[in-house]
């Protein structure tokens, strides 16, 4: 082979690695695309404003939770206390909602949910405690204190009015979707245009890299999990707007649901890399299928399974697209 032929095979690899590097981009919108289109065409019921209202309404709280946890993923960790703080927050907006104000509860609730999140990342990056080991002994320790304080039992009283956060509409669109959108857009924003995004990538990619660039790796692994405690805060408010009722046993599944739609969006568990698009749509995508399933009336004990088998899907497509770029 020629110098040039040889120079002509590359240039044909590098175009063809680039292909497809461009079409697993957009894979799972167009997974998507053609899931809507299929479930439209072939699912009783499915393709209707309210039913899609309905989809937006209750995966929107998963959502929230999911933007908060993209930012930890991508600086490689993760947050098993999301449910714990989920709970927390509804359950102590309940309380001073009843017996103090409104505007107290939700403020109480959010800080409380911002000091979690600080505590995570204090011990992950301070202390350099496992992510895993960090935020499961949180998820324990906030779960233990919510029980002993409410004696398992729920905060009932809330005021009517208040199930406008969770179940009221702006037009046609569901509130809790236009709250999910804001955070998204924050989310977005900081990832984007803010310093603090492109540390996040950097730190994610390699913290040893980062140190030695004079970036502050503990400041941005800190910032990072008080975002995340502050979002699953927001998600449990939201959720108090929905059952009116503060459940100290709710939001047990939100830390693996909201990894889930975070991966099923192809974002790595090893970080450095990810778009909040992805933390987007694996969460509409994973609320699609499970009212797809509800509305042909598959038995809710599948749905997890489904669940699980659509995860491994996604995580091998993406382990296989990478080692195969690995190999080029």
């Amino acid at each position: 082979m020629t110098p040039v032929d040889g120079d002509s095979a590359a240039i044909r690899r590098e175009k063809a690695a680039w292909r497809w590097a461009s079409l697993s981009t957009y894979a799972l919108a167009i997974i998507f695309v053609l899931l809507l289109i299929g479930f439209c065409l072939w699912v009783p019921h499915f393709a209707t404003w309210a039913n899609f209202a309905n989809v937006l309404q209750r995966n929107s709280i998963i959502g929230i939770v999911a933007c908060g946890m993209l930012l930890m993923i991508v600086t490689g960790g993760f947050d098993l206390s999301v449910g714990a703080v989920g709970a927390m927050s509804s359950v102590v907006a309940a309380a001073l909602i009843v017996q103090v104000s409104m505007p107290l509860g939700i403020v109480a609730a959010l800080l409380l949910g911002l000091a979690v999140g600080v505590v995570n990342g204090f011990f992950i990056a301070k202390i350099g405690i496992n992510p895993f080991v960090t935020t499961l002994a949180t998820q324990v320790l906030v779960t233990g204190f919510l029980f002993v304080g409410t004696a398992a039992q729920p905060v009932y009283g809330v005021p009517e009015s208040f199930t406008v956060l969770g179940l009221g509409r702006i037009g046609p669109i569901p509130i809790p979707t236009i709250i999910f959108a804001a955070v998204a857009t924050v989310t977005w924003a900081i990832l984007r245009f803010t310093t603090l995004g492109h540390y996040i990538y950097i730190v994610g990619g390699n913290k040893t890299a980062a140190r030695l660039a004079g970036i502050n790796v503990d400041r941005v692994i800190l910032t990072t999990y008080a975002l995340g405690g502050l979002f699953a805060a927001i998600a449990g408010v939201v959720l108090l707007g929905q059952t009116n009722i503060g459940q100290p046993a709710s939001a047990a599944d939100w830390p693996l649901t909201a990894i889930a739609a975070v991966v099923v969006g192809g974002v790595p568990l090893s970080g450095g890399v990810g778009q909040v698009w992805s933390a987007v749509l694996g969460t509409l995508l994973l609320g699609v299928i499970a009212n797809a399933l509800n509305l042909i009336g598959v038995s809710p004990f599948w749905q997890p399974a489904v669940t699980g088998a659509v995860i491994l899907v996604a995580v091998g497509l993406d382990s296989y697209q990478r080692k195969q770029r690995e190999l080029r």
